[in-house]
């Protein structure tokens, strides 16, 4: 009897390795991701079987133990942050200091990064996405148009250990924190999102679009994977 991947829990072992499946209409063939938090996650189509999806993670075995590597060169995140005067948050690749404030909401405003008093990570989050939509709607525009698509829609919101997710109607979401990354880190993870939005895969055509937009999208790629353990995410996934 055929038992497709639907039909089966949402984790897979194959050998050492656990891999987090999830299914999607979208999907013709399988996405297998190592996440920022060295999770390892497949996407699949609907009526792949276990078998199948059993030997795809087989024969990637070794790029997988390659990124798992990588992830632990990278050290262990930083340490949680307390929400005090003085504590240093990012945003667009440069650290500004927390300043506890009577207010009733955050605000960037003469360097200083102000909270209101008793605030904590989700009014944190809410200003990273208050402030991100409208800079990454701008930001996004001409590369939109270098790669000649349409953006059908933009969110910017949680993602997991993922910075960004596209459909191929044209809907963009963008994880929040990217907002603590340099301009130039957010370009590429723009540039590596729209060009989903016509090649779903990460086969040579979609990186040969990333690098016509983006040249020298490799070096892009290996700063954007230190950056990640750097940035601030709170414990509770906001």
């Amino acid at each position: 009897m055929l038992v497709t991947v639907s039909e089966i829990p949402g984790v897979l072992r194959v050998g050492d390795l656990e891999v987090a499946v999830s299914v999607s209409d979208r999907r013709k063939s399988v996405r297998l991701t190592v996440e920022r938090d060295a999770s390892i996650t497949a996407v699949v189509p609907p009526q792949l079987s276990k078998s199948e999806l059993t030997k795809v993670v087989e024969a990637k075995r070794p790029w997988l133990y390659g990124k798992l590597a990588e992830k632990r060169e990278l050290g262990d995140a930083p340490p949680a942050k307390e929400f005090v005067t003085g504590e240093g948050f990012r945003y667009l690749g440069r650290s500004y200091r927390l300043r506890l404030v009577d207010a009733d909401e955050v605000r960037l405003i003469r360097g200083r990064l102000e909270l209101p008093r008793g605030g904590s990570a989700k009014e944190l989050v809410g200003w990273y996405r208050r402030v991100g939509h409208p800079w990454l709607s701008k930001r996004m525009r001409p590369w939109a148009t270098r790669l000649g698509v349409e953006v059908s829609g933009l969110r910017v919101r949680p993602l997991g250990y993922r910075w960004g997710s596209c459909s191929r109607d044209g809907h963009v979401n963008i994880h929040w924190a990217t907002m603590q990354l340099p301009p130039s880190l957010i370009d590429y993870v723009l540039v590596h999102e729209l060009a989903h939005i016509q090649r779903p895969d990460h086969g040579s055509e979609f990186w040969s679009a990333v690098e016509r937009a983006l040249p020298g999208h490799e070096d892009y790629r290996e700063r954007l994977r230190r950056a990640g353990n750097e940035l601030w995410l709170p414990e509770e996934g906001l």
